[in-house]
């Protein structure tokens, strides 16, 4: 970040001296390839339109108009126009005292400042505990969470639980069915009924708690299961993502959409807006109007509404509570809703306030073999089973090491392995690695003083170098993670860090080198755990100091 706040102050000082304007298209980042310097730059290209130049006719002009700066090296053209910099070992070098002096604040901007976000994830019915792909979506949500905190967003999180409807009945009627059952009752599984032994376990407390509910009307005594498993299975949920580390700052009733009239509220405002109507009993919403293939019921003719109708009173409500941009993270199975669901917040008058994000499926395994994931009939489908095994760590880190709409295969045996091969080790051990070598040197009366850091200058071998760059980019990896809704870029940044460091380690020595390269060294290593735990932080993965 610090280079590329250095490039766009010499390049925009230059545009101005030519009385041109910073093109909206002009890309600063690190080339692909190393050979071609420390930044590239596209502007000369994205000036050609607007200065009436050849590209290369521009890059030549503002070479030369750079002139000398002390952090800036040399200046390349590449191809047909591409500015490439390679800046000074002395401007990579300041990255240490900047690290040092920020701490867990090295890294934190404020781009998001002003900006007012929820972000809604897991939301899962509570009608049964939370498997692995609950999992998944939770350590989305709340590594999103804390990225856009750390991009100086102002963001809430926020669960969406579904107690009304139909699934809230299957609930009742299936917990209902296994009382009556475990009392030697006669009764048949309905076609649409949950099977986990969990609902077993759930009738037991009831009849328990409401000895006379075998005496009672059917409808009050499914009701009676119906409340009791929902608030069972809902503080089930809320101490499994309690131990996964996962934050939610509103539980919101869809039982109180209704309750408090938002849905009618929402129901005035579309038809208002001509986006609804009543025909045959029903009213529907105008989805043809923003590109659907037919309109949608959101009330039925008996009454009833749909799940689309809480859906869009739901983020009506959203956007009433002062929010600019609305994130919901759903499971992939639904993607033909998307289209759906942004036509509704456009006629809501919210058109590119939704951002929905879609988590594939979890494979999985153990040593490489498939697991059978069924609603609590098999070994480890649960999220509360995979994090007692392989630990919140592990579970998280992996839960993050791809894009979202990818599948992801999780072996639980690698990633109990205290080898390089498992990617969660790999990244802890480099900052336990590091914390390992400090006290080492500190146990050898190695002292590191942090006001004294001329010792730096040292500090010119490639790996190195590599590793004050790499530091440099972790602002910048932090704010694109954050405007991308990508947590998985802070996993994949995280993961050549340590690739750097290790190959550092293994390449040079610390403890016994010269004096001044020694401290130079260490503290280039105090400055890189610095950023490796700032990273897991963000993804909320553990930075240990032995392991």
């Amino acid at each position: 970040m610090k280079a590329k706040l250095h490039l766009e102050k010499i390049l925009g000082a230059v545009l101005e001296e030519k009385g041109w304007q910073w093109p909206e298209k002009a890309v600063l980042e690190p080339p692909r390839d190393k050979k071609f310097g420390d930044m590239s730059a596209n502007i000369a290209m994205m000036l050609s339109k607007q200065a009436k130049m050849n590209p290369r006719a521009i890059a030549e002009e503002i070479r030369g108009a750079i002139g000398d700066d002390k952090y800036i090296e040399k200046v390349d053209i590449a191809g047909p126009g591409f500015l490439n910099f390679t800046f000074s070992n002395a401007f990579w070098q300041d990255m240490v005292p900047e690290v040092l002096e920020k701490g867990a604040e090295f890294g934190r901007s404020e781009t998001g400042k002003g900006r007012k976000i929820q972000v809604e994830y897991v939301s899962a019915n509570p009608t049964g505990p939370l498997h692995i792909g609950h999992g998944r979506g939770a350590a989305l949500g709340d590594a999103l969470v804390r990225i856009l905190e750390f991009t100086g967003h102002e963001v809430e999180a926020e669960y969406y639980v579904n107690d009304a409807g139909r699934q809230m009945l299957i609930l009742g009627n299936s917990i209902w069915v296994r009382l009556q059952q475990s009392q030697g009752r006669e009764i048949g599984e309905p076609e649409d009924f949950y099977k986990g032994d969990y609902i077993k376990d759930i009738a037991a407390e009831v009849l328990e708690r409401n000895p006379g509910i075998l005496e009672m009307d059917e409808e009050e005594a499914v009701s009676i299961c119906r409340d009791y498993g929902k608030d069972k299975i809902l503080d089930g949920i809320k101490s499994d993502l309690a131990g996964f580390d996962v934050r939610h700052d509103v539980w919101f009733s869809e039982k109180s959409l209704v309750s408090a009239g938002k849905v009618d509220e929402t129901f005035k405002s579309l038809m208002d807006r001509g986006m609804a109507y009543e025909s045959d009993g029903a009213l529907w919403f105008k989805s043809t109007e923003l590109g659907d293939d037919k309109d949608r019921v959101l009330r039925k003719s008996n009454g009833d509404l749909t799940y689309f109708a809480s859906d869009i009173a739901y983020h009506d409500d959203k956007y009433k509570r002062g929010f600019d941009l609305v994130v919901d993270i759903w499971g992939a199975d639904h993607h033909g809703y998307v289209p759906r669901m942004q036509a509704a917040v456009e006629a809501l008058g919210k058109k590119g306030a939704l951002e929905v994000i879609l988590v594939q499926l979890v494979n999985l395994l153990r040593d490489g073999e498939q697991i059978a994931m069924s609603t609590r009939a098999g070994k480890f489908e649960t999220l509360e089973d995979v994090v007692n095994e392989v630990g919140r760590d592990a579970a998280r880190f992996m839960f993050l090491s791809r894009k979202s709409d990818s599948h992801l295969d999780f072996d639980l045996e690698l990633v109990k392995q205290r080898t390089m091969d498992n990617p969660v080790y790999y990244v802890q051990y480099a900052h336990a690695r590091i914390c390992s070598v400090l006290r080492k040197a500190a146990e050898e009366g190695v002292q590191i003083n942090d006001s004294d850091l001329s010792c730096l200058a040292r500090l010119e071998e490639e790996e190195e170098l590599d590793l004050l760059k790499l530091l440099d980019r972790f602002g910048d990896v932090a704010e694109n993670a954050g405007r991308t809704m990508s947590p998985h870029a802070i996993s994949y940044y995280v993961r050549e860090l340590a690739t750097v460091l290790h190959r550092f380690y293994s390449k040079h020595r610390i403890i016994g080198v010269e004096f001044e390269l020694c401290r130079a060294r260490l503290i280039l290593l105090k400055s890189v755990a610095r950023v490796l735990a700032n990273g897991l932080g963000l993804l909320g993965v553990s930075a240990p100091e032995k392991m």
